[in-house]
């Protein structure tokens, strides 16, 4: 690789790191209201639950199998918002190999355009399109997790 083709790779690089950093911000702040939900709402209606479980009169196997039993609301979200997240997850990797594929034929082809110019348009585009899907994401979730749009103040 020579040192044109090495500093395209790390200005590339670079600008895709920035990019990903700007698509895991939004996706903190949408997805603030769903963790506030699951760590706060369905945590302290867990730890209520189970504290009802510590009964002298049950057997201490009854006592486990009610604590896990009061645990499936807060799993059950948490598998969810993951897997919701590894599919938006692997979406976004999708359309970024989508951008880093027509740059290295952009390179191979010598078009007259610069690669990294129009790299950086595909990648902006691409952010854009999931940055812009995120709030369709979080309401699917919180539909789902019977989240109002009011804040859980509980």
């Amino acid at each position: 690789m020579d040192a044109i083709a090495a500093a395209q790779e790390r200005l590339m690089q670079e600008r895709l790191k920035h990019k990903i950093d700007q698509i895991n911000s939004a996706a903190q702040t949408q997805l603030e209201p769903v963790h506030h939900h699951i760590n706060f709402t369905l945590q302290k209606a867990y730890f209520k639950c189970a504290y009802e479980c510590f009964d002298r009169r049950r057997k201490q196997e009854d006592i486990g199998m009610c604590t896990e039993n009061c645990s499936v609301p807060v799993l059950t979200a948490h598998h969810m918002v993951e897997d919701e997240m590894a599919r938006f997850q692997e979406k976004l990797n999708r359309s970024l190999m989508v951008c880093r594929d027509k740059f290295e034929t952009a390179k191979l082809q010598k078009t007259g355009t610069d690669p990294i110019v129009d790299l950086e348009s595909c990648v902006d585009q691409s952010v854009q399109e999931n940055i812009n899907s995120l709030p369709f994401l979080v309401q699917k979730m919180k539909t789902s997790l019977s989240i109002n749009n009011q804040s859980d103040n509980q």
